[in-house]
């Protein structure tokens, strides 16, 4: 049995200032069946024309959380709800999402049949980076999509070694590394050139960013091997970012250590969800030649 839904979040993206009437709308939909929190992202400046809460309140309190924007706004939801089992629906504002999938064109529908327990949920897994260094205590950080090192000189490479399960993998030059889950296979890690990896699997894929050596290729591996980089050259620094996020700068002796994170998202889909329908529709995949 479908569980019911007595308190809903809505987290909204950060220029919703100027939609304030769809926020209305999907709002008015959602409280024929439950009480609604909302929270917004960023806003500048406490809006009067409804209620906000922080976003520790939304999560804590919701029995559903819905986001309302594109993918990086249900990025961020889907963090906030790290260690919890409630489940997280995607309402695109702009075009189709891979995982907001719910159009705004049709949403009433969707969350009509939603609230009506007409649904399924979808395990995802995050990632967790555990940042090492001589000079500042470890710090961990999680993504739902993907960690990527980039030069932090936007005109250099940067020379890294990468090992899984303490094996050396390869060393390489190149403008950056991606670390993707099957989530962020269709992401920044797809045009780096990185394989879609289904989301059922239980796999992570490293892909080199515009790498030195041409004949160097994205690897796939099990999910449950630690993935270890660090930088191989002297001097040298780069950032490290979780989901386009929360960036920090690596040194010469610092490393970044990856593993599953143990605990998923629950991602919520409407019955008629199809990821094959998104992939074509979002890559312009066509059966007509």
């Amino acid at each position: 049995m479908q569980a019911k839904f007595d308190t809903i979040g809505l987290v909204v993206r950060k220029d919703m200032q100027s939609h304030l009437g769809t926020i209305n709308q999907v709002t008015s939909v959602l409280e024929r069946h439950a009480k609604v929190l909302v929270h917004c992202l960023d806003f500048d400046t406490p809006t009067t024309d409804f209620a906000t809460e922080s976003m520790q309140t939304l999560v804590d309190q919701s029995d559903l959380v819905i986001s309302l924007g594109g993918d990086g706004t249900l990025l961020t939801a889907a963090r906030a709800l790290v260690d919890k089992d409630t489940p997280l629906l995607g309402i695109n504002m702009g075009r189709l999402g891979f995982l907001a999938d719910v159009s705004i064109d049709d949403f009433e529908t969707h969350l009509e049949e939603v609230v009506g327990g007409k649904y399924t949920v979808e395990k995802r897994f995050f990632i967790e980076g555990e940042f090492h260094s001589p000079n500042q205590p470890v710090s961990k950080n999680i993504a739902l999509n993907d960690i990527i090192l980039h030069s932090h000189e936007s005109v250099s490479m940067i020379e890294y070694e990468v090992f899984s399960d303490g094996k050396l993998i390869h060393q390489q030059r190149a403008d950056g590394v991606i670390v993707t889950t099957p989530t962020g296979s269709t992401a920044y890690a797809l045009s780096g050139g990185g394989p879609i990896m289904h989301p059922s699997l239980e796999t992570l894929a490293i892909v080199p960013v515009c790498p030195h050596t041409l004949s160097n290729r994205p690897i796939v591996l099990s999910a449950h091997q630690e993935i270890e980089i660090h930088l191989s050259q002297p001097g040298s620094s780069a950032q490290v970012n979780y989901d386009g996020r929360s960036t920090v700068i690596m040194e010469n002796k610092d490393s970044i250590r990856i593993n599953r994170y143990p605990r998923p998202l629950n991602l919520l889909h409407p019955q008629d969800y199809d990821y094959f329908e998104i992939l074509r529709a979002k890559l312009n995949w066509s059966s007509h030649y």
